[in-house]
């Protein structure tokens, strides 16, 4: 697989990561399992899909025992990226960014990774009660320490922005502002997708001038853009798309062209004996976005995981990218 450098510390990894949350969050949780769930990241591994991101929300923590489980085997063929700052109670989410916790978490994630440092710390998001440089500090200290490689921030307040007219990411750009004065920022994670495609605005072009990696969340939106969900047919109630403004069965009949688009770009690049996928598509136009983007599409099964990894080889012409953007943008209940 091609290989991309993240980061002014050059970080190296392959072209397509895999975002490991599915395996024991936010998803069908009955279509979750284990053996199959390891077995999808040894054959990314294998591909070449060496970044495997998580985070110790996840779960929480059993996605990062899940990835240790591979790690304690094949430590030196991955790179790491887990995330801090956030907390899961019963039936809510709270930010936790105070040096004292951050600190103790980390050596918490290391544990249930069976590995001695991470290469990429993200903070999930900033804890409004802490100052974020106070949380950057500490961060930064780890890396002194020799506990974490580089660090990494998580773009924040999407769905609010969009609803109140602001810029998707202003708030984020702020935020990366302020910590790049006290360490220097590795690598941004934020959603980018055909169907997402707000960080070309203002976030891409910011990482880009800075030399900063860019990691695209849910390039494949969610699972909508492979094309392999059927509007109404629902998702259970522990899935986050059950309550997603894209995925009630009207929203999801309504954007069913940009799926389509999707599909008649693949077969100009394939034929019967190698199909090209419409989610190939979808990850070959976040790779044409620019040499320091890496899409994290979430997959737990194996043949997801070759698939995607295959939309490293896949260029897309300038007649196909122009048709991506002349697809019709994304709707919402919202909307």
């Amino acid at each position: 697989m091609e290989r991309r450098t993240i980061g002014a510390a050059a970080l190296d990894v392959g072209a397509v990561g895999l975002g490991c949350m599915p395996m024991s969050w936010a998803y069908t949780g009955s279509r979750q399992r284990g053996e199959e769930s390891l077995r999808a990241v040894h054959t990314a591994l294998d591909r070449g899909s060496t970044l495997l991101d998580t985070a110790d929300m996840y779960g929480p923590f059993t996605n990062e025992l899940l990835v240790g489980r591979v790690l304690k085997e094949r430590r030196s063929e991955a790179f790491v990226s887990t995330k801090v700052g956030l907390l899961v109670g019963e039936q809510h989410i709270v930010a936790n960014g105070r040096p004292g916790y951050v600190k103790r978490a980390c050596d918490a994630s290391l544990r249930r990774l069976q590995t001695d440092v991470i290469d990429l710390y993200q903070l999930h998001r900033a804890d409004p009660e802490v100052p974020v440089e106070e949380t950057w500090g500490a961060m930064a200290d780890l890396v002194s320490a020799g506990k974490v490689r580089s660090l990494g921030l998580c773009a924040v307040g999407a769905r609010s922005a969009r609803r109140s007219g602001a810029r998707l990411h202003d708030g984020t750009i702020r935020q990366l502002e302020r910590v790049q004065q006290v360490f220097p920022v590795s690598a941004v994670e934020a959603e980018l997708s055909v169907w997402s495609t707000e960080a070309l605005d203002a976030l891409l072009p910011w990482c880009a001038a800075r030399g900063v990696g860019f990691l695209a969340a849910m390039p494949l939106g969610n699972g909508f853009l492979t094309g392999t969900l059927t509007p109404g047919e629902g998702f259970e109630p522990d899935d986050v798309r059950a309550r997603h403004p894209r995925f009630t069965a009207e929203m999801m009949a309504a954007n069913q062209p940009i799926v389509v688009g999707l599909r008649r770009i693949a077969r100009r690049h394939g034929d019967h004996e190698n199909a090209v996928t419409p989610a190939q598509v979808a990850l070959a136009w976040v790779l044409a976005q620019g040499p320091h983007v890496v899409p994290v599409p979430g997959a737990k099964r194996e043949r997801w995981v070759t698939e995607n990894a295959g939309a490293a080889g896949l260029r897309l012409a300038a007649e196909d990218l122009a048709e991506v953007a002349g697809l019709p943008g994304a709707r919402g209940s919202w909307d």
